[in-house]
């Protein structure tokens, strides 16, 4: 059995941490990218499905897994992977973010593997405004994302030019969350990257305002 999910997280049963139903848990990230083959830790769970199924049975959490349109690179194959996410979805996941993708028909084609196998969970498109272009293609090589050429020739010989590389990238976010709109994707998750302001723009650009008396940052659900 492979753990291409399970990697990132481990709970360990702690005095410290936040206390929930008498429980105190702590959730730690433990497998960054980079660090070699995952090796689960001795006082945490071996897959994210555990992990799942522990919150589950603690609380009624609203939780969210990690999807791979185009496989997680430690899957030994794509079946395995989407069967890993089944497995999370079963063990009590609210919905699955996807990992970021820019050909829409990638995720459409991993939408319909992921209902006939059962997976009824809302998908959630996960959207990466580009603020560097080297910087998308060095994560793209880490997660195994494609990057179409029509996307390399939009940026091409803007690395001086930053005004420019915003405008593209609004452009091709808005671009995306409009044709998924069209395939009836009605939930977005933005990878921000600590440039919250690229995103709000492209928000306010598909037409969602901010809530009343809510932070900026709290948006409405596009419809």
């Amino acid at each position: 059995m492979s753990a291409p999910h399970a990697a990132r997280f481990s709970t360990s049963r702690v005095r410290t941490g936040t206390r929930v139903s008498g429980t105190s848990w702590r959730c730690a990230a433990i497998h960054p990218h980079g660090q070699g083959a995952y090796r689960p830790h001795p006082g945490g769970f071996a897959f994210a499905a555990d992990l799942v199924a522990a919150l589950r049975a603690l609380a009624p959490f609203d939780i969210s897994v990690a999807a791979y349109p185009e496989v997680h690179p430690e899957a030994c194959s794509a079946a395995a992977d989407l069967d890993n996410l089944k497995r999370k979805i079963d063990a009590g996941a609210t919905r699955a973010i996807t990992q970021f993708f820019y050909d829409i028909g990638v995720f459409l084609r991993f939408r319909d593997r992921c209902a006939a196998l059962g997976i009824d969970a809302p998908l959630v498109p996960g959207i990466l405004p580009i603020t560097r272009f080297p910087q998308v293609l060095r994560f793209a090589r880490t997660c195994g994302a494609s990057i179409p050429s029509w996307l390399r020739e939009r940026f091409d010989g803007l690395d001086d030019d930053p005004d420019t590389r915003r405008l593209i990238a609004a452009a091709v976010a808005i671009e995306q969350v409009e044709e998924l709109r069209r395939h009836g994707v009605r939930e977005f998750h933005f990878y921000t990257l600590n440039r919250s302001e690229l995103t709000y723009a492209i928000c306010h650009a598909l037409g969602l305002r901010p809530l009343p008396h809510a932070p900026a940052a709290s948006l409405g659900a596009l419809t």
